[in-house]
C-alpha cells in the first residue's frame, strides 16, 4: 500500500484557486480495474481508491503516513506561469494579424 502526498492542480473549469492550496493524499491502487461483463461497468475490489485525506501542510501528510506505518511519495507541485495580458492588446500594432471578431 503506497500513498501520494501532491497539491491537486487547478480544475480547468474554475477560474480560482479552491481546493489548490492544501495536500492531498490519495492510495495507489492495489487491484486493477475490471470491466464488469453485465452491465460494462469499470469496478474495482479495492477500497482505498475511494479514499482521499485533505492536510493543510505537507508535513502534516508526511507524519500521518509515519504514524501509519505507511510508504509515501511526495509529489511536489509544478509553478504554473503567469502571462499579464491586457484588453488593450487586442488592438495593438504588434499584432501579427488583424483583430476581427
Amino acid at each position: 500500500m503506497t500513498a501520494r502526498i501532491f497539491k491537486p492542480a487547478k480544475n480547468a473549469m474554475q477560474s480560482g484557486r479552491a481546493k489548490t492550496r492544501e495536500w492531498q493524499l490519495d492510495y495507489e491502487p492495489e487491484q486493477p480495474r475490471a470491466v464488469e461483463p453485465l452491465m460494462g461497468w469499470t469496478s474495482s475490489g479495492d477500497m482505498k481508491q475511494q479514499l482521499t485525506l485533505r492536510f493543510d501542510t505537507k508535513e502534516e501528510a508526511v507524519a500521518y503516513c509515519e504514524r501509519r506505518g505507511i510508504a509515501y511519495q511526495v509529489i511536489e507541485p509544478k509553478d504554473s506561469a503567469h502571462r499579464q495580458i491586457a484588453y488593450a492588446d487586442n488592438f495593438a500594432f504588434r499584432r501579427w494579424e488583424p483583430w476581427t471578431h
